[in-house]
């Protein structure tokens, strides 16, 4: 199987300056096209450090990527690595890269300077992927087996990530010509409300009867809960059907935990159920400060069952705009399924929506005597009912408001199929 290693490069990447993306964008692309990454690392602006990095990466992979450091300024290094590297004697001009560069500065009313023009220069050993998005271009070593004692390849990418990822289509392109790529199949179930080491040990039976073939990777996210990606390298057997029998052995396991068997969000699979039943949603919401309803909305068309939500932070809000009566406040408190259940009553009433979801909480820091730190009531309704549950987290602030969020649309979800006989 071919396989790359990933090399970012950058001081800001190191101290945390900014975040490094463009790693996990180049393994998903080269995910798909059938090249396993083996290793990713980050290094700063030093030209012996990336240098052996350099070395070391491509003795231990066919394919490098580097992304980074090939800026005007004197801190982007790179270029000079790959002079070294390829054995280059000299820098040549691109045409191409150069006439790009023009259009760019021009298209920003700005003068094109030497810096700039220097930018089109690579070395003379290397070949060159214009990069249509950018000023420095995507150059291409190529190295004999003879040198790492293997054939291989290294391609330096700008670092700005638009850049990186507009040039990996090119770049897959041009790996296709030069190596033999093997097929991966992969296959994601999404799961949510099931922590990943109570997952691993529902399905602990499950996941030691797989095929030796087959891997299995657990991927946990605040708001798309555990993700199971079943993967399958090189395999001449099908591997659709593998997956569809695989499949429905969890789903006897796992049942409605499943929500989604390709890589969904719950926002996404929550608006595929309204749409297709033609039905209409809003939300009423309190701790989570209108993030489920920011949710919802982020999914493009949301405005065909998305009616709207009323964040009643107050309990006033909750009393004149939701209808919640004061004594339910009173005895019971607005963290309290009562509370919850009037709130997505009311808001449901005030929309005219099909059904409604509410959450009423406490995302902390800090706990009272009435109000447990970390627990949220979520209040599911409908013109046949209401129903009430509660989640318990222990995160920060910022992680239990997109749990509770996201408990809020696996709530609302698991409601709607269940009324819906869906």
């Amino acid at each position: 199987m071919t396989t790359a290693g990933i090399c970012t490069i950058g001081d800001e990447i190191l101290i945390g300056q900014i975040t490094d993306t463009n790693s996990a964008m180049i393994s998903r692309e080269l995910g798909k096209a059938g090249i396993r990454v083996t290793e990713m690392i980050s290094i700063g602006d030093i030209r012996q450090d990336i240098a052996a990095a350099a070395e070391t990466l491509l003795r231990k992979n066919d394919i490098l990527i580097v992304t980074g450091g090939l800026g005007p300024t004197k801190d982007d290094v790179t270029k000079s690595v790959i002079y070294e590297l390829s054995g280059s004697s000299s820098y040549v001009t691109d045409s191409r890269q150069l006439e790009i560069i023009h259009r760019i500065l021009s298209s920003r009313g700005l003068d094109v300077m030497d810096i700039n023009r220097r930018q089109a220069d690579v070395p003379d050993k290397c070949e060159v992927i214009p990069n249509r998005l950018g000023t420095a271009p995507v150059m291409v070593a190529r190295f004999p087996a003879g040198r790492f004692g293997h054939e291989a390849a290294m391609y330096s990418l700008p670092g700005v990530p638009f850049e990186a990822a507009g040039a990996m289509p090119d770049i897959v392109a041009d790996i296709r010509k030069h190596f033999r790529l093997s097929e991966i199949h992969h296959k994601t179930i999404m799961t949510y409300g099931i922590a990943e080491s109570a997952l691993a040990e529902k399905i602990s039976a499950w996941e030691e009867a797989l095929p030796s073939s087959v891997r299995l990777a657990y991927l946990p996210d605040p708001l798309k809960g555990v993700s199971l990606r079943m993967s399958v390298y090189g395999q001449d057997e099908d591997a659709a059907s593998l997956f569809a029998a695989e499949t429905a052995r969890l789903r006897d396991i796992l049942g409605d935990a499943i929500y989604a068997e390709e890589e969904k969000t719950l926002p996404e699979v929550l608006g595929d159920i309204l749409r297709s039943s033609g039905k209409t949603i809003s939300t009423a919401e309190s701790c989570t400060g209108g993030m489920v309803a920011s949710l919802i909305a982020s999914v493009p068309g949301a405005s065909d069952y998305f009616l709207g939500s009323v964040v009643s932070y107050s309990y006033s809000v909750k009393e004149k705009a939701l209808g919640v009566p004061r004594e339910i406040i009173d005895r019971f408190g607005a963290v309290s399924p009562e509370c919850a259940a009037a709130m997505a009553d009311g808001v449901r009433k005030l929309t005219g929506s099909d059904f409604a979801v509410a959450t009423t909480g406490n995302a902390g820091p800090s706990a009272s005597e009435d109000k447990e730190l970390g627990l949220v009531w979520v209040g599911v309704s409908s013109a046949k009912g209401s129903k009430t549950m509660d989640f318990h987290y222990r995160n920060d602030r910022k992680r239990n408001m997109e749990r509770f969020s996201a408990s809020a649309l696996d709530a609302v979800r698991k409601f709607i199929l269940q009324q819906s006989n869906i």
